[in-house]
């Protein structure tokens, strides 16, 4: 497979995955044009072994499986997160001050937060609503054009710019997006109905909204950087990069498999919700498919499951924030990762297993390890594996200025970590190191 190709698919899916909504619904309608077919939790399943399915949990996170010819041999799972570091807006974001319209947010994840800074931003995310008729409705939105803007102070008003000053959340993370004082048309509810109204043709006021959830954006496209196009930048590479390669790789799995991919939202705050990797969803869905404890267990046991984050590349500029022996590079294949205090879910064994997928892919792979005078990151990994039993390794495409707005990877990564994947879900059988 040609990475030119491969990467202005993965370009298009994340000019479609403005916020974890839209993301998940770019996940769907893949999955659905590959024969995926929608389940909802809250009816009744009659399932067919060898017909893939889906189901969504609040929007904003999914899981697709499929259940081969014998049903209880252990499941290939891999693992994903929806969410990115942005700027949520609040329920009643209007501030009028000093002839400047300003939008009150809070900071979602976190975000380095001087990378947002001087940037066109737009605005994305979901609305629940009445019509006409008092019937509640949920739509995605996405303005798809700039929308607000936050303002560095002038180096002639601040001469102290350039000397580490701090950023304070309540005082400076405050969107501009227009003039004027507070009048009729001007709030931001006012504008928000008026999109609705134009984006799926019904008639919508102000009255009508009930809540949202919103959050800015950078607009602007991924591209290449580099004299010879060596590295991919964008926003929310992290994680829609991992989201992305595996439903490019389910498209292409054996259906005489068993097989799970997990896309969970929340991961950036925390995982601690019901659609997050504490809550129930996967644990829900395997009681389901397998109702007898101890054939449930048995599969587990007898099933591995591959956590997707992206990893830390070492910085050019400052190599000496990572450790000496563990150098991560962009484009040399994906990372495998690994922390003494479990952060990372990576053991012995199951970094041997995902290894071996490598060699056989004729991939290389990297390792990754945190300076010990530095705090390490986590994933879904350690949570998924602890809440199930599932052996498990944390690994990732290299990138750096993780939780920027724009982030950086290599323009080989995406597919030497799919030609992985691909492997793994069509291999004959799941590896073990025995």
């Amino acid at each position: 497979m040609d990475s030119t190709l491969f990467n202005q698919r993965f370009f298009s899916f994340l000019k479609e995955s403005t916020t974890a909504f839209h993301a998940v619904e770019a996940i769907r309608k893949r999955l659905e044009d590959n024969g995926f077919l929608c389940l909802r939790e809250n009816e009744r399943w009659s399932l067919d072994n060898g017909q893939p399915y889906y189901i969504v949990r609040d929007d904003a996170s999914l899981i697709a499986f499929n259940t081969g010819k014998d049903a209880k041999c252990g499941f290939r799972m891999i693992g994903a997160h929806s969410d990115s570091p942005s700027l949520k807006i609040k329920p009643q974001p209007d501030i009028f001050d000093k002839s400047y319209h300003k939008l009150g947010v809070e900071v979602y994840g976190g975000a380095i937060l001087g990378s947002w800074f001087d940037r066109q931003l737009s605005i994305a995310g979901r609305v629940a609503y009445t019509d006409k008729k008092g019937r509640p409705h949920r739509s995605l939105v996405d303005l798809e054009k700039a929308a607000g803007i936050l303002p560095s102070v002038a180096l002639h008003l601040d001469r102290e710019v350039n000397s580490g000053k701090s950023i304070n959340l309540q005082n400076d993370i405050i969107p501009l997006v227009g003039t004027g004082t507070q009048q009729k048309n001007s709030s931001f509810a006012e504008w928000l109905a008026d999109v609705i109204t134009q984006q799926h043709h019904a008639p919508v006021e102000i009255g009508d909204i009930l809540a949202f959830d919103l959050f800015f954006y950078d607009p602007q496209p991924p591209g290449y950087a580099g004299l010879n196009d060596e590295f991919i930048v964008g926003s929310r590479l992290d994680n829609l990069l991992s989201c992305f390669i595996a439903v490019e790789a389910l498209a292409a799995a054996d259906k005489d498999h068993n097989y799970i991919f997990v896309c969970n939202n929340h991961e950036e705050v925390g995982s601690a919700t019901a659609p997050g990797a504490q809550g129930n969803m996967l644990l829900a869905l395997m009681e389901r498919l397998f109702p007898d404890s101890e054939d449930r267990h048995r599969l587990l046991a007898d099933s591995f499951f591959i956590s997707m984050d992206n990893a830390h590349a070492v910085h050019p500029n400052h190599p000496q924030k990572h450790d000496d022996s563990h150098g991560v590079y962009l484009n040399y294949g994906p990372v495998i990762k690994t922390n003494a205090l479990q952060r990372y879910a990576s053991t012995a064994l199951t970094a041997a297993a995902f290894r071996l997928l490598c060699k056989e892919a004729e991939v290389k792979a990297q390792d990754f390890v945190m300076r010990n005078d530095l705090a390490c990151g986590s994933t879904i990994g350690p949570l998924t594996s602890a809440k199930l039993g599932l052996p498990t390794v944390d690994i990732g495409a290299a990138s750096l200025a993780m939780h920027s707005l724009r982030e950086t990877t290599g323009s080989k990564d995406p597919l030497l970590l799919y030609r992985v994947i691909h492997h793994f879900l069509n291999r004959r059988q799941i590896p073990k190191i025995v």
